[in-house]
């Protein structure tokens, strides 16, 4: 059987992502994930915390939830969606989780404890504070993590971003969670709806499609856009695309 690998392309500010936190953590026992920033809320799309904001990203969230069984913490919505001086940028959650990649392999699982800190226990984990403390609890070393995060701050985080949105481009991706199975140098384009809130059924799909033909289906659900939520509603009918 060929080698398989599952990219996973999302933002650490993408509600959908957080949503399809249980499919990511279910695919990794099955092969390999490797996780792409795709830049959100970075640049001229990092936003400060606002009564609008959050009038607009509430609805979503309930969405999320209901479709996927994710919580939502009321220190997120009561408090972090409340806190006019919180700024959503991607880039440095990207930084950290690259850190952590390079220090452990360990980028996913802080992914994941941000996405937990953000949306459940209401944290700005745009702060480098946060970042540190957070990387803390998961295990890494304070002073090699700071070293590595401030190694991979700027530059290093924009190719990043960059290169997973080439990526994102390349196999047809919309939006953000995108998730793609590469296998015998061929790219697969994963429609997760069929999956959302069934991650145990997600990793017997993977288990039987690694090494065989995928079957397509499709499906549409509300995905987060390149540039922001506002861009949600793409149509994901696109289920299984080979390339």
């Amino acid at each position: 059987m060929s080698v398989a690998t599952l990219h996973y392309i999302y933002d650490p500010l993408c509600g959908w992502c957080y949503g399809a936190k249980p499919l990511v953590q279910a695919a990794q026992a099955v092969l390999p994930v490797i996780a792409h920033g795709g830049g959100m809320m970075t640049g001229n799309n990092r936003q400060s915390v606002s009564p609008q904001l959050r009038d607009y990203v509430m609805p979503h969230d309930r969405r999320i939830a209901e479709y996927t069984g994710q919580p939502f913490g009321e220190a997120y919505f009561e408090g972090l969606l409340r806190d006019h001086s919180a700024v959503f940028d991607s880039a440095p959650p990207i930084s950290a989780i690259l850190a952590a990649e390079q220090l452990a392999g360990r980028g996913l699982e802080l992914l994941g404890r941000l996405q937990t800190a953000h949306y459940v226990e209401g944290r700005r984990i745009a702060d480098k504070d946060v970042l540190l403390e957070l990387a803390e609890t998961i295990g890494l070393e304070s002073q090699a993590f700071n070293e590595a995060f401030e190694a991979a701050t700027n530059s290093a985080t924009q190719n990043h971003i960059k290169e997973s949105r080439a990526l994102l481009a390349q196999v047809g991706g919309q939006g953000f969670p995108t998730l793609v199975l590469e296998q015998d140098g061929q790219f697969t384009l994963i429609d997760i709806s069929p999956w959302l809130g069934k991650p145990e059924a997600l990793a017997t799909w993977l288990s039987e499609s690694v090494g065989t033909a995928a079957v397509e289906s499709s499906s549409s659900i509300e995905a987060c856009g390149l540039d922001g939520c506002a861009q949600a509603g793409v149509n994901r009918a696109t289920a299984l695309k080979r390339f």
